[in-house]
């Protein structure tokens, strides 16, 4: 295993890590540690926001969208923004190493999927700034009716540990470009990589206010949902946690954002690209780990294929090295908590004492095995709609693969589930493609490829997969509200 504490040390963590809130940074009164998911380690200390905390940083907000930021036009808001993600990219070894350290996220991922997705968002949602004019309704002799777009207000983003900061570039960007002001809120279990950007934020030159970072526990996220000087909600996680959410946000009548988890189905035809549906089904399931919400977790066969794509997938993932995700030769990392790691566990106990077979089972090398939350992947084969493993996101490395012989039984098995955020489809007959991607209940559908999530498209899924999107234009209009003015000379 490579040595930590250097990278600890590299990557400026050790010491208490402050709070941005109204301009400085703030050390609270309450503080939580931080873990390195990968050797158990801690990392820091962070700040475990209360209401004096939040009122603070709520009220900031507040000034700042009345005060010098209502007066940025959109051109120097898009050049703000644009220096934030130039600052972020000058930083983006640093950022990536402290997701490696604080997420457990393995290298590839973390400079990827995480790093470069916030310069990529940050970069794509300034170019978006100067866009969001009004309309010209109606004109004529006696007046005119209008339509101005302004945003929202005071909003905060509330999201989880996987990629920490993918999420701050997905509801910064929109929310920024928009000409709101934003209270970003991490999990406790990976804050780090927002108070290191938090950091860059205070040297863009955005005035006292516009972001801000409280960090802290649940009730941290419970004081901010309710808190009456929030305008909109952004939450990233959970659907129990969301249920939560939108019953404290209702006592305000606050708007809210849900990306939520997924049960996602991954379809493979008998025409398929065989080689590249076997190595995409393994990355689709098995990428971060399993802790992603669009996962990949259901796979489902052919039945004429269903035993050579089971056994292939099965030996892709024997190929995946486990470990620590400061080498680069790690393709599954650990898993953010000892919480995490139980339930995971406690799901393939499941899978097997309801009837599944364990097709494959990766033992997780002696090196790491005793250092921190690792678990290697877990494949099930004969997984039926009433199972566990079939119904409920495990997010964890573990795929449930069931077969089908037709494409209605193959539409009716993709839909059998109360979420809808994601799907792939695997096939060469386009007529097929067609038929599916209009059948399958889902927010993005991915085919003849899995995972991929381009910037100008917008993400975000049906059913208990939470409403709203992210990404792409899109992403924009929840972070605005129209006024409609009518005019008579």
């Amino acid at each position: 295993m490579i040595d930590h504490t250097s990278a600890i040390a590299k990557a400026g963590l050790g010491e208490p890590s402050p709070m941005w809130v109204a301009g400085e940074w703030t050390l609270a009164d309450d503080v939580l540690p931080c873990f390195d998911p990968t050797t158990g380690a801690q990392l820091a200390t962070i700040g475990n926001a209360r209401n004096i905390e939040v009122d603070r940083a709520v009220q900031c907000a507040r000034d700042a969208l009345k005060g010098p930021w209502s007066t940025w036009a959109p051109r120097k808001r898009a050049a703000a923004i644009n220096k934030l993600a130039t600052m972020c990219e000058n930083h983006i070894k640093d950022l990536a190493r402290i997701e490696m350290l604080d997420a457990g996220i393995p290298r590839m991922f973390a400079n990827k999927m995480s790093a470069k997705a916030l310069v990529r968002n940050l970069q794509y949602y300034a170019s978006w700034a100067d866009k969001l004019p009004g309309q010209v309704v109606g004109a004529g002799a006696k007046g005119w009716q209008i339509t101005l777009r302004e945003p929202v207000g005071v909003v905060a983003s509330i999201f989880p540990w996987n990629v920490p900061l993918l999420f701050v570039g997905s509801k910064l960007g929109p929310a920024l470009a928009a000409g709101n002001t934003v209270i970003l809120k991490p999990s406790e279990l990976a804050s780090l990589s927002t108070l290191r950007v938090a950091r860059l934020i205070e040297d863009a030159g955005f005035p006292p206010g516009v972001v801000q970072v409280l960090t802290g526990d649940g009730e941290t996220g419970r004081l901010l949902v309710s808190h009456p000087g929030i305008d909109l909600i952004s939450f990233t996680g959970g659907r129990t946690t969301a249920r939560k959410v939108q019953a404290s946000a209702a006592e305000t009548l606050k708007p809210v954002i849900f990306e939520l988890g997924g049960k996602s189905p991954n379809i493979v035809f008998p025409d398929a690209n065989m080689n590249k549906a076997t190595m995409m089904s393994t990355f689709g399931v098995f990428g971060l780990t399993g802790q992603a919400c669009a996962a990949g977790s259901r796979v489902l066969a052919h039945k004429d294929i269903a035993d050579k794509l089971a056994a292939g997938i099965s030996q892709f993932a024997r190929s995946l090295g486990i470990g620590d995700p400061l080498d680069p030769a790690t393709m599954v990392g650990p898993l953010i908590s000892a919480r995490q790691l139980s339930n995971v566990r406690t799901a393939i106990s499941t899978a097997k004492t309801e009837g599944a077979t364990e097709s494959f089972a990766a033992e997780v090398p002696d090196k790491v095995a005793d250092a921190g939350h690792f678990i290697g992947p877990h494949i099930f084969t004969g997984v039926t709609p009433e199972m566990h493993v079939w119904k409920e996101e495990v997010f964890g490395p573990v795929l449930a693969i069931t077969t089908f012989e037709s494409e209605e039984e193959a539409l009716s098995l993709a839909n059998q589930t109360e979420y809808g955020l994601a799907a792939g489809v695997w096939t060469q007959d386009v007529g097929r493609v067609q038929r599916m991607t209009s059948g399958i209940d889902a927010g993005i559908i991915w085919v003849n490829t899995y995972g991929q999530l381009p910037v100008d498209l917008p993400f975000g899924g049906f059913k208990q997969s939470g409403w709203g999107k992210e990404g792409g234009g899109d992403a924009l209009v929840a972070y605005t509200r129209i006024k409609s003015v009518v005019m008579e000379g």
